[in-house]
């Protein structure tokens, strides 16, 4: 039993650290569409994903601080790697953009999935929460793809390197 515990403190940490993760590559890219990049549709529709993203992150602040999580030390490099990220993306235009958002999503489909595959009935709450989460990002990676999302050419290699650093934090996130 202990060990679930330890896990769902797990998903508790990565989930958190996620969901400010979001919010920070969202508000990388509202930085450049403030003052770099003028494109009020984009800007308008990255404003609705971050509100649910906030949300997010918002239940699993709650959540740590109830069940008395330490959150992940890496929360600052986090912090500084998701608006460089969102900014970087946003900059190289609308595509990179959407992909930037399609990509991560892609990554939190399948963590997401793992952990409401993981999650018992002592944890109704939180696998209700992970399970409308998760259907908020698919529904964000929906977006990104309708609103011009591609891996074709170069942005393959970048879909990789999102992914991959995405993979590589959650484990990070995780343990420490």
């Amino acid at each position: 039993m202990g060990n679930l515990k330890k896990r769902v403190e797990e998903f508790i940490r990565v989930d958190h650290a996620g969901e400010r993760g979001a919010v920070k590559i969202y508000e990388g890219q509202l930085l450049a569409l403030n003052t770099l990049v003028k494109d009020e549709n984009l800007k308008k529709i990255i404003e609705e994903m971050k509100i649910h993203e906030k949300e997010h992150c918002e239940f699993f602040e709650k959540e740590i601080m109830k069940r008395n999580i330490k959150p992940t030390k890496f929360l600052p490099l986090w912090d500084l790697l998701g608006v460089g990220l969102g900014f970087g993306s946003t900059l190289l235009g609308k595509k990179a953009a959407m992909l930037c958002t399609a990509s991560v999503e892609e990554v939190i489909d399948e963590h997401y999935q793992n952990q409401i595959n993981q999650l018992g009935s002592d944890e109704k709450n939180l696998k209700k929460k992970i399970t409308k989460f998760r259907e908020d990002e698919l529904h964000h990676k929906d977006i990104a793809y309708d609103k011009g999302a591609t891996k074709k050419g170069l942005y393959s290699i970048m879909d990789k390197i999102i992914k991959t650093g995405s993979k590589i934090a959650i484990n990070i996130s995780e343990k420490i």
